[in-house]
């Protein structure tokens, strides 16, 4: 077994959509990014290429690319699971947060746990999405950004 931890974070910005886990969330700002700036996607993407030892998802996937601007992160997550499959890895579970004071996030979860579970090529029971604010503190407390942490576990096949 091998296991990994993955963090990231994006500010808000103005005339974007709010994508997580795969889901479009209704609200009024979005995540600022060279992708779809789906935080919670690329924790997770992280916390697998960390456990497998392959990097990161900056060198897989560089803000300096053309290709991958406004490219979805649940297609990204695809392809870091073909790399875990191509190092005979599978993964074993997903536990991740949201950290967000707003907008709530507990209707959407469910979608965002299957998301996640169809790009991998693995059963929803798996994954685990949560959510939590910051009672007001910090940058996610004020609502200037959301940030999100994963933990995985992998095993070599």
């Amino acid at each position: 077994m091998r296991a990994g931890i993955g963090y990231d974070v994006h500010k808000f910005a103005e005339g974007r959509k709010l994508i997580l886990g795969g889901v479009d969330i209704p609200f009024e700002k979005g995540l600022l990014g060279h992708s779809d700036a789906d935080v919670i996607v690329h924790a997770i993407m992280d916390a697998l290429l960390g456990a497998a030892a392959l990097g990161d998802i900056g060198q897989h996937f560089p803000d300096t690319d053309p290709a991958y601007e406004g490219i979805s992160s649940i297609s990204l997550l695809e392809k870091v699971r073909q790399l875990l499959e191509e190092h005979a890895y599978r993964v074993e579970n997903i536990d991740s947060i949201i950290i967000a004071q707003r907008p709530k996030m507990m209707p959407h979860l469910p979608r965002m746990r299957q998301n996640i579970a169809d790009a991998l090529h693995v059963d929803v029971d798996r994954i685990s999405v949560k959510a939590t604010t910051q009672e007001g503190l910090g940058f996610t407390g004020r609502e200037e950004g959301i940030a999100a942490q994963a933990v995985c576990m992998l095993e070599k096949i």
